[in-house]
């Protein structure tokens, strides 16, 4: 199985919105182990989360900058980018503003290929200084 090209068509599902494609590319008993308060840790917890960052941010693009292999892992390197038009982000009216952050992925692969466990970490701190929902700090002079 080539599990860098199974991440990067997950990728191109998310970008195109196809989130129930993207799912496909998941076993059914996926393991999410990114914590997401309000969501299960599951494949269809996953989706509902896609689903809520589509509806934020509905150009939302996740673009592998670096992905590398590691037996049935691959660690990626992403850029996530979009515009915040969408009601109820976080509690956040729509901003209309375009963000950028980077994530850390690790995903696990089945031997069928299918994704069946993540990892991952995202700056969230970028994000919210981005929105406008945190003050972004000038760096010490």
């Amino acid at each position: 199985m080539d599990n860098v090209a199974t991440m990067n068509r997950m990728f191109e599902l998310l970008n195109e919105g196809d989130i129930d494609g993207f799912g496909d590319l998941l076993t059914e008993d996926f393991v999410e182990h990114e914590e997401t308060p309000g969501l299960e840790p599951t494949k269809e917890g996953v989706k509902q989360l896609f689903h809520m960052y589509r509806a934020a941010f509905p150009d939302l693009r996740m673009d592998a900058e670096e992905l590398l292999p590691s037996g049935d892992k691959v660690v990626g390197r992403i850029r996530a980018t979009g515009t915040h038009t969408g009601e109820g982000f976080l509690g956040l009216p729509a901003t209309g503003k375009q963000v950028s952050i980077q994530l850390i992925d690790i995903i696990r692969f089945d031997d069928d290929g299918r994704a069946c466990e993540h990892w991952g970490v995202q700056d969230e701190l970028s994000l919210m200084q981005q929105l406008g929902a945190i003050p972004a700090v000038a760096p010490p002079a």
